[in-house]
């Protein structure tokens, strides 16, 4: 039995079960060694791509705090990892460690990017998340059980899908750690910058 194997791009078969399934799973931690690290699910079909062989990206949602936002932004940090799953199929663990970088809703490159996600982008998205592979590597998976994908759940888009987008800035700058990570960074701006055209 295998325990994990390197690669040396996002292509082909890896590329592949990336782009096939539905749930991945993000960790990234303040430099601090006190500070809390985060991990947190991402869903909602299309909010992830491949952007070429060695980057991918994924549309940051409000509806939750943004620790993932503040940690990338930390002076000197910008550690994250990426995860997938395979519960069909054969069995995978696949993940993508590398440097984020946070693309903001003012940012230049924010159009072009926002673009690439076609129908995944919605009201309540408020940043770009870039994540540039330093290592690539899957392992055996055994251990994950089967699980049935029924489908996505649309409570999310839905309920911020009847906000304005100054609703949405203002929800922003009520929620607890939004402005701030847990540990005192910063994190999104606030008052959330409006998207550029």
């Amino acid at each position: 039995m295998r325990a994990w194997e390197n690669h040396e791009r996002i292509e082909g078969r890896i590329r592949a079960f990336i782009e096939e399934q539905p749930v991945f799973f993000t960790a990234t931690a303040p430099l601090a060694g006190d500070g809390h690290v985060n991990l947190s699910p991402k869903g909602r079909g299309g909010s992830l791509i491949v952007l070429d062989e060695l980057t991918l990206a994924y549309l940051d949602f409000g509806g939750s705090g943004a620790e993932t936002i503040a940690h990338l932004r930390e002076e000197g940090n910008g550690r994250i990892t990426l995860m997938w799953c395979a519960f069909t199929g054969p069995p995978k663990v696949l993940r993508v460690h590398g440097r984020g970088e946070v693309v903001l809703r003012d940012d230049p490159r924010w159009a072009d990017l926002i673009g690439r996600f076609g129908d995944a982008d919605g009201p309540s998205a408020r940043a770009v998340i870039v994540i540039h592979a330093r290592r690539i590597s899957d392992a055996c998976g055994f251990a994950v059980p089967f699980m049935e994908y029924t489908g996505e759940r649309t409570q999310h888009a839905e309920h911020f899908g009847r906000k304005s987008d100054e609703e949405f800035a203002a929800y922003c700058e009520k929620k607890e750690h939004v402005g701030v990570s847990l540990d005192g960074l910063p994190a999104l701006p606030l008052p959330l910058p409006p998207r550029r055209a």
